[in-house]
């Protein structure tokens, strides 16, 4: 019961320092408007409660976040993109979950891939949801297929969010290490 109360409480407090860092970042996409995401801190909270507790209970606490965050000021154009691109999205970096085991540089393996599963459902969400308003050129290349354009959309602010996400968690791997070693004893 102790364990639980403490795992549910930590789950609290990552999933609400996680909404405070959603209200630190850097706008980027088309013309630094905004418009296609932005550069934050948001998952690495979610990765590190999701490599301590595992993958199903990271999942809940990324779905809690995500849901949580379009309340927050998010914007969607139906219930299919608030799905996709809020809660699924975000549930998919529970995923680093799976490297729970892991420890020192199997834990940035594990934010990676974390990172990769809520890119993979903005992918999905792009070639599919967004689809219809594929611009006729995009970053000065003539768009053709929603496929590349859902990549070259979402790439342009998940891709710095990895990498931030995973030179984070390599940071904070050894504190991790500790902390777990102190846990288990």
């Amino acid at each position: 019961m102790k364990k639980t109360v403490s795992m549910i409480a930590e789950g609290g407090v990552c999933v609400a320092l996680a909404i405070a860092l959603s209200f630190v970042k850097i706008p980027i996409g088309v013309n630094f408007g905004g418009f296609g995401g932005s550069i934050d801190l948001v998952m690495v909270p979610l990765v590190v409660f999701a490599l301590r507790w595992g993958a199903g209970w990271g999942m809940l606490a990324g779905l809690v976040f995500g849901t949580i965050k379009f309340f927050l000021g998010g914007s969607a154009i139906d219930i299919v993109s608030i799905i996709f691109d809020y809660s699924v999205a975000y549930a998919f970096v529970g995923l680093a979950g799976l490297f729970r085991k892991a420890k020192g540089a199997g834990r940035p393996i594990g934010a990676f891939f974390g990172c990769l599963g809520r890119f993979a459902i903005h992918f999905i969400s792009g070639f599919t949801v967004y689809a219809r308003w594929m611009p006729k050129e995009f970053m000065g290349m003539a768009m053709t297929s929603k496929y590349v354009y859902s990549l070259l959309y979402n790439g342009t602010y998940m891709l710095p969010n990895t990498i931030l996400c995973v030179l984070v968690i390599a940071l904070l791997a050894k504190p991790m290490d500790k902390l777990e070693e102190r846990r288990s004893s």
